[in-house]
Parts: structure tokens; C-alpha cells; sequence
């Protein structure tokens, strides 16, 4: 292996990670001595060697094929010093013994000082020492995030401002510059670094991403050269890694293991588990997986909004994702279907889909850092549906009063991340409300979730028998008669579809408890009779009227509303939103 130390050759560069060979590139222009090495560095690493290829941790891929010809290499985090050999260790002794004789400390018998800031103070004089005698240095300071937090200067201890201006004075410094130094500082979450480090001029910033498919391929490939996954496993080496998507090679390394030496044969339900699990403890619990039973064919009413839907799962099936919006505002007032449909979208097309929950921390800059880990892995999974519910509240906008700017970074992030157009048809974004009016119009705008799709209740008799029977399906109820069908129909009303599965629930209930093979005409009334629906009118014509107003297709649009004057539905829903303002309870 041919370190970043010698001259610079085609070989070398084209055995490297992508990220290694940018840090490569740009320690040879001679402009920068101090990286940030954030994404995915708990993962091991390609270590590549003629035609043989190891997979090592980052520490070990950094000091052997980043710094395998240095004459010195150092780690620290908080728990220590470390050495890249025992000479190096000797070396720093004899150095610190002539720091303590002409300091006055005792840190060579004693043992190095325990805060960053001193353990900082003494590298900084090390390597003006070695660097003089022209020594070749590699330094990585792991765990970055506990050295130099996030956050404002003025609210920063002592000890994190000295460390932090230690590190500024290593970034720019014209005799790191010139010397053969290369200091890299690794953290998993690049926003949890303090920022004034990340984005200083003299610093350079690399994500490390998750294995693409071609990369987890020749993982798996390497990991089942000398053995095989036992008998009546489903997957073969390709299956896996396509399936795989999202998962580092560690995990990858853990379920072929636990099917190995278990004998247990890798099946495709077992592996959708254990992906699962994987997914959603590497998120933190930020991740849920939605896992569909149903698909487009389930939905009943709002017959176009489905279309719409189907025509964007035949393009994915397809490969045509160019075509594809990068999302959707699904919205409409309660009760209308907005998380059922979507989900059934999602088992339509065959595509994982998640919720993202809250991502929200009461800690500094944990916030951030979960929402790049959520991001990174979003990509990764690529092609994905996020559902976000209650999308208004959970997005947040471009506000920073009271929070020290946090909605503010994260609107940003997410705003970003959704605008990225090389993940057009590859991560596709349901942002659903019941309030699409309050949703920041940078989220939807054309370019982001681009296409609005608003659901109505049922109107006509046709789509409440459609809804009815939908439903029936959806709950695994036996086909009722007609003259139950007929019953419910003229005593149904206006009833949301929430609505009509409540009812449908409770009548299969009645029909259980009394024996009955199936739900009846007496079940069916008895349940309509005793159903109380919830009653808000001013905050549901409220929410019909912005939905109607943010709906980018006339043709999802009931006939009542279609050829409205948006001036009056403006004015109506300035009227009801003043009235829901002095009297929230509708």
C-alpha cells in the first residue's frame, strides 16, 4: 500500500474510498493540513493491496494507508493518548521529559493530564519539536464532538475554548502547512463538531457515506469467499446487497455471522427483520419502518388522488423516476385517509417506507445531530417513502426566536436535503397535514414536495358505498348483504372515513360477541345509533378550505369547488380562521 506520504500515483488513488482519495488530493495541494472526517466512520473500511482486499477499522485504515509512511502516528480522545508504534510512544516520552524539566511539571512520571486542552497544548508542542526535526506526522483525534462541541463561544467552558483555539491555530498554521502534517478530527455527526472548526477556511470538511451497492457487494463477496450461508437461505450474494441497502458493512458482517455460525438459513422475512432492527437502533428510534399489507387497491373514494398515486408507482416499477415529483403534501381535514393512503403506496410500488419521528432534542446540538444521522441514512436506503405526520409541527420553519437558532439549522438541513435533485424518484417525501396552510412554503414549493394532493370526505352515495366496502376489506370483515349496505348508506351521512371504520369496528364487535357468522342489518344499526362523531365544524370547513386552496390539481377537486373564485375561498378561510382563533374549540 502506498501511503499519502509518497509521491502521488494512479494506483494509489485508485485503491482508495472516494472520500480517502478527495483527502488525498487535497493534503497534496498543500493547502490544507487538518480534516474533518464525519458519516459513516464506525464502519470498517477497504484496505486494498494488489488483488487482495481487507476490511479494517478507520483508525487502522487511516494510520496504514493514509499514514503508513510517516515516521510518527498519533491517536487521542478523551480516553487517551495512543501510538502508532513503540518508537513513537519512546519518542513522546523523551519529549515530555524535557517538557517537564522545563515547565516544572511532572506529566512524564505522573501520566498526561485528563482535559483536551492540555493534552492539546502538549501535542501542539510535540509536533513544532518533531516537525523541526523533519519528522512526518499523522494525528486523528477521535470523537471530535467531545473535544470541540457545538454551540456558541460565549456559552463554551475554558477548556473547550482553549482546545478550539488550539485546532484554529493548527488549521492555518504556514509550518503545518509546509511540513508533511496531517491531522484528522472523526466524528459520526459533523453538526455536533463546533461549527467555527468545520467551516474554517483552512479546514477541510469529508463525509463518509454508507456503502452504495457495488460496495456491499464486494463486502459480501469477500465475507462468504470461505464460507457459505447454510441451506434453504433465500438470498444469494446480489439479493443481499441489494436488500442490504442502508446497513453498514459491520451489520452486513453481523447477519451473514448470525446465520452462519446459528445455521440458521438467511430467508428474505428474516432478513427483513433484522434490517428493520438494524435501521431503527442505528437511527436512535428516529426511523419506524411502516410495514404495509395493503396496497392502492384497498382505498376507496377520492378515485384521481389515487390515480395520480398509481401512475407514480408504474413509473418507479418502471425506472422512470426522472418523471416523478420529489413529493407530496398530502392533506385534508381529519379522518380522510392521508396516513392509510400514502402507506398503501408505499405496498404498492414495493418500496420500504418509514416515519420519521421526532427528532427533537432539549440537548445542544443533539437535535442536528439526529436529523444528519436521519438524513445519511435516508440516503443510503435509496429508493424510500418518508412519511412525515403532522408535518406542520414536526418540520418546523425558518423561526430561531427562543431556541438558540436550532429550527432555524434544521429547517435548513431538511430544506437542503429535500431539494437534492439526484434523489428525484429515490427519496420520496409525504409531508401529511391537516393544515397545509402552515407548512413553510420553502418545504412546498415546486422542487421539493411538489405535487399536493388533498383528500375529501365522501360525498355522493357511490363513494360511501366504495368507502364501506374498502373498509370491510381493510378490517377483515365477511362481505355484508346489500340490504345492510343499503342501510348503512341511508343512515351514514356525512361520516368521515375514520368515521365509518369506527363504526364498522364496533358492529363486527356486536356481531362476535352475539355469534353471528356475519355483521348484520340489527349490528349495523346499533352501532350508527350509539356513534357519536367527533364535532368540530368551524376547524374542519377550515381545514376542506386550505386544502382546497393548496390542492395543485383541479381534477382532485369535488365539483362544489372546482370553479370557486380562489379570492372567496381566500376570504372564507380568513373568515373561519379568525372565528378558530377567538374560539379553538371549534
Amino acid at each position: 500500500m502506498i501511503p499519502v506520504s509518497s509521491p502521488k500515483s494512479e494506483s494509489y488513488l485508485d485503491a482508495l474510498p472516494a472520500w480517502a482519495r478527495e483527502l488525498s488530493e487535497k493534503y497534496y495541494s498543500r493547502s490544507f493540513a487538518l480534516f474533518v472526517l464525519s458519516g459513516n466512520v464506525r464502519d470498517s473500511v477497504p484496505l486494498r493491496e494488489g488483488v487482495a482486499t481487507e476490511f479494517v477499522p478507520i483508525e487502522e485504515f487511516l494510520a496504514t494507508a493514509i499514514f503508513g509512511r510517516r515516521d510518527l502516528v498519533l491517536h487521542y480522545d478523551r480516553g487517551g493518548l495512543g501510538f502508532g508504534s513503540a518508537e513513537t510512544q519512546a519518542d513522546f516520552r523523551r519529549a515530555l521529559e524535557g517538557y517537564d524539566s522545563f515547565h516544572g511539571t511532572n506529566y512524564a512520571q505522573g501520566g498526561i493530564p485528563r482535559n483536551p486542552d492540555a493534552v492539546l497544548n502538549l501535542l501542539d508542542n510535540y509536533l513544532r519539536l518533531r516537525i523541526a526535526d523533519g519528522k512526518k506526522i499523522g494525528l486523528v483525534i477521535d470523537f471530535a464532538e467531545t473535544i470541540i462541541p457545538a454551540g456558541d463561544v460565549a456559552g463554551m467552558s475554558a477548556e473547550d475554548r482553549n482546545s478550539l483555539v488550539i485546532l484554529k491555530r493548527w488549521a492555518r498554521n504556514p509550518v503545518f502547512l509546509g511540513a508533511d502534517v496531517t491531522i484528522c478530527l472523526v466524528s459520526e455527526n459533523q453538526v455536533e463538531v463546533n461549527q467555527s472548526i468545520v467551516q474554517h477556511p483552512g479546514v477541510s470538511s469529508l463525509s463518509i457515506p454508507l456503502p452504495d451497492y457495488a460496495e456491499r457487494l464486494e463486502f459480501i463477496r469477500v465475507e462468504l469467499k470461505n464460507r457459505q450461508l447454510p441451506p434453504g437461505s433465500e438470498v444469494d450474494e446480489e439479493t443481499l446487497a441489494k436488500l442490504g441497502a442502508g446497513l453498514k458493512r459491520v451489520q452486513l458482517q453481523g447477519l451473514i455471522s448470525h446465520a452462519v455460525e446459528n445455521r440458521q438459513p438467511l430467508t428474505l422475512k428474516i432478513l427483513s427483520e433484522q434490517k428493520k432492527q438494524l435501521i431503527e437502533a442505528e437511527s436512535g428510534g428516529l426511523l419506524e419502518f411502516v410495514q404495509s399489507r395493503y396496497d392502492l387497491s384497498y382505498v376507496a373514494g377520492n378515485d384521481q388522488a389515487k390515480r395520480k398515486l398509481q401512475d407514480a408507482a408504474a413509473a418507479i416499477r418502471a425506472g422512470n423516476t426522472d418523471v416523478l415529483p420529489m413529493g407530496y403534501v398530502i392533506c385534508g381535514p381529519v379522518g380522510t385517509g392521508k396516513t392509510f393512503i400514502t402507506t398503501c403506496f408505499a405496498g404498492e410500488v414495493g418500496i420500504p417506507a418509514v416515519t420519521l419521528k421526532n427528532f427533537r432534542s432539549m440537548w445542544q446540538g443533539q437535535t442536528e445531530g439526529n436529523l444528519e444521522r436521519v438524513l445519511n441514512l435516508l440516503k443510503a436506503m435509496s429508493p424510500i417513502a418518508v412519511i412525515v405526520d403532522e408535518a406542520d409541527a414536526q418540520l418546523g420553519d425558518r423561526s430561531s426566536s427562543g431556541d438558540s437558532g436550532v429550527s432555524n439549522r434544521v429547517f435548513a438541513q431538511i430544506a437542503q436535503f429535500m431539494g437534492n435533485t439526484e434523489l428525484r424518484g429515490k427519496v420520496i417525501w409525504f409531508l401529511l397535514t391537516c393544515r397545509p396552510d402552515l407548512l413553510p412554503v420553502d418545504l412546498k414549493r415546486q422542487g421539493r414536495a411538489e405535487e399536493h394532493i388533498a383528500l375529501f370526505y365522501p360525498e355522493t352515495t357511490e363513494e360511501r358505498l366504495a368507502l364501506l366496502r374498502a373498509m370491510q376489506r381493510k378490517i377483515g370483515i365477511p362481505p355484508v348483504s346489500p340490504e345492510v349496505e343499503n342501510f348503512f348508506l341511508q343512515h351514514s351521512g356525512s361520516l368521515s372515513g375514520a368515521d365509518i371504520e369506527a363504526v364498522l369496528v364496533r358492529s363486527h364487535m356486536r356481531s362476535c360477541l352475539k355469534k353471528k357468522a356475519t355483521v348484520d342489518t340489527e349490528d349495523v344499526k346499533a352501532a350508527l345509533e350509539d356513534f357519536i362523531p367527533p364535532y368540530y365544524p368551524t376547524e374542519i370547513d377550515l381545514q376542506n378550505l386550505v386544502a382546497v386552496l393548496e390542492c395543485t390539481s383541479k381534477s382532485l377537486l369535488p365539483p362544489k369547488y372546482r370553479d370557486l373564485e380562489r379570492t372567496d375561498l381566500i376570504r372564507q378561510a380568513n373568515a373561519l380562521l379568525a372565528v378558530s382563533r377567538t374560539n379553538p374549540e371549534g
